[in-house]
């Protein structure tokens, strides 16, 4: 059943990762925003689960199973941060791929941190 979980939210992880990719260059153009904003909001609601999960003892697993291991496994990608940032630095644009890779992590971090304070507080 585990499995089934998984494969459920991560197909859904996976489309709506590209459906707020494509809204986000929909609007400010192709750049590196949307997998930024994908990755900042799958880490915070991470967090969130992760707190739940770690603050309560009657959290279902297979809530866990779908959401956390699923959809935010699938939503998040470290790989595209990468791949985006190799390009931009081959392109020769510094500065935006090193505000990629160093925002993602510190504000990635915060926002995780920030959603295991409220997965803890709050539910």
């Amino acid at each position: 059943m585990n499995l089934i979980l998984i494969g459920v939210g991560g197909a859904l992880g996976a489309v709506s990762r590209y459906g707020v990719d494509k809204l986000i260059t929909g609007i400010v153009g192709q750049t590196v925003l949307g997998t930024f904003a994908v990755n900042i909001s799958g880490s915070l609601m991470l967090g969130v689960i992760a707190g739940m999960a770690s603050s309560r003892t009657n959290v279902p697993e297979a809530f866990t199973m779908l959401l956390a291991v699923g959809f935010c496994g699938s939503f998040t990608t470290f790989s595209t941060v990468t791949v985006s940032s190799f390009r931009l630095f081959e392109d020769g644009d510094y500065i935006t791929a090193s505000t990629n890779i160093f925002g993602s992590i510190v504000v990635g971090l915060a926002s995780a941190g920030i959603g295991l304070w409220i997965g803890r507080q709050y539910f």
